[in-house]
């Protein structure tokens, strides 16, 4: 099969299309034929192994895969065979055929297009979490959403509106994007970039400007830098900021206890695989798949590439030229 394989750590260049044996199912394990595989900017890291979980060579990147089932393991249910499923796999992902673990795999509509399920099975559900979960945003509260172009904010934007989000703040980096995010429902958009360049005051007082002079209740934070500093710094007293990357790959400030005692703050941080590992996944897609079907909320899909422009995927997803979804089509 045709693979997408790293054998060096590094930047885009290192994704190597190349002809590799067809993987074999494990026990549990689902093999799928491969319609799309999502690229989210975490692979980014993996391929500079720079992420959460330490990588070993030779890679095959991609943590979202949809497609048919074509072989079930033993222990997998093998009247599954046929089936279209979204799934999420540690590693694999960027290939023709994927082994993907059963518990992990979601059944989904013939209809559904795979880049949409591609968009809700990883992003999607880490915003849902991120709301829910980690910040339980209320009714009436203040939301800032960081990246709002991004795939996970695209959603995070539009569930906040759903759940009632008092004002939804987010911020993006173009002209497009932000006409984006303020389609799908955010009330203002800002440029936290540019006022990144004046400090963590400066993106402090835009939020707090956006929220109509007021501090703001939640904050989903996945940039790094100022920021993350200006963001926390804006936060009110019990207001909750959660960090689910570092796309700016610098880190913000320390955090002192004495500080989040005095001023009433929680600053959290999410990745999706301790998540997993409670389960939940199938009740949470089903929430969500159900939200698309009743016309609630959109997949946004910026780019399709076929599996050899893996490395091109990458260069735009660092450069900040795509918004949405992005995918690899075999």
């Amino acid at each position: 099969m045709r693979a997408v394989v790293v054998r060096s750590f590094g930047g885009p260049e290192v994704l190597v299309p190349e002809d590799v044996p067809d993987p074999r199912p494990g026990r549990a394990d689902l093999l799928v034929e491969v319609e799309a595989c999502g690229v989210n900017y975490a692979d980014t890291h993996t391929t500079e192994n720079t992420y959460l979980a330490p990588q070993q060579l030779p890679l095959v990147p991609g943590a979202e895969v949809v497609g048919r089932v074509v072989e079930a393991g033993p222990d997998a249910d093998a009247t599954l065979v046929g089936r279209r499923v979204v799934a999420l796999v540690p590693s694999g992902g960027y290939a023709e055929l994927a082994a993907v673990p059963q518990a992990t795999s979601v059944v989904i509509d013939e209809e559904l297009p795979a880049a949409d399920a591609c968009a809700l099975v990883l992003q999607g559900v880490t915003a849902w979490h991120l709301l829910r979960t980690c910040t339980r945003m209320a009714p009436g509260e203040s939301v800032v959403v960081h990246s709002a172009a991004g795939g996970v904010g695209t959603v995070a934007v539009q569930l906040a509106r759903q759940w009632r989000a008092g004002r939804i703040i987010a911020s993006a980096s173009t002209v497009d994007k932000r006409a984006l995010a303020h389609d799908l429902g955010a009330d203002v958009v800002v440029d936290v970039n540019a006022a990144e360049a004046g400090g963590a005051a400066s993106v402090r007082d835009l939020l707090i400007s956006a929220n109509d002079d007021r501090p703001v209740d939640v904050v989903l934070e996945m940039t790094g830098g100022d920021v993350f500093n200006g963001s926390y710094l804006a936060l009110a007293p019990m207001g909750r900021m959660v960090v689910f990357g570092l796309a700016s790959r610098r880190a913000g400030r320390s955090v002192a206890p004495v500080d989040l005692m005095a001023t009433s703050r929680t600053v959290g941080g999410f990745w999706l695989q301790a998540a997993l590992a409670r389960g939940g996944l199938v009740p949470i897609m089903d929430e969500l798949l159900s939200m698309v079907r009743a016309g609630l909320l959109r997949a946004v899909v910026g780019g399709t590439y076929k599996l050899d422009e893996a490395a091109a995927a990458h260069a735009d997803l660092r450069a900040r030229r795509s918004a949405g979804k992005l995918v690899l089509v075999p």
